[in-house]
């Protein structure tokens, strides 16, 4: 039994960064490199969540430390995220997070108007400064 214990708490350690990182890169890789933009979106919805999930955690160490199957429960919830049958991070983010950011005017239309805020003209400047016109640039 001390083996089997073994084995299976190894392989519980090599599980979190497979299903959290190994896969999400694999799977990163390949909807970059495809035509679809729902892959796209999924991807970029779970590196959102889970960067979100781990400044939290770090936020929250000495209370985590005190729930032993946190670790167990992040990984299912992770799992959730990542596996294509239920689309998880693009479900959380449709959901809760574009709404978030929608709220407090984070996100841009299609015309590059701010959301919610006036200050499109500032960010056009910005962005001209950013990047010169084409007579601007001078012969070297």
């Amino acid at each position: 039994m001390g083996r089997f214990w073994t084995l299976l708490s190894n392989l519980h350690s090599l599980a979190g960064p497979v299903v959290m990182l190994l896969y999400p890169l694999y799977a990163s890789v390949i909807a970059i490199e495809s035509p679809e933009k729902d892959d796209d979106e999924q991807w970029l919805a779970y590196w959102i969540l889970y960067s979100l999930l781990t400044l939290s955690e770090m936020v929250l160490q000495s209370v985590l430390e005190w729930i032993p199957i946190w670790y167990s429960v992040k990984l299912l919830f992770v799992a959730w995220l990542v596996l294509p049958q239920f689309r998880g991070a693009a479900f959380i983010y449709e959901r809760f997070v574009r709404e978030q950011i929608k709220k407090y005017g984070v996100l841009t239309d299609h015309h590059g108007h701010h959301s919610g805020s006036s200050n499109g003209k500032r960010k056009k400047k910005f962005v001209q400064f950013i990047v010169p016109k084409k007579g601007d640039q001078e012969a070297y």
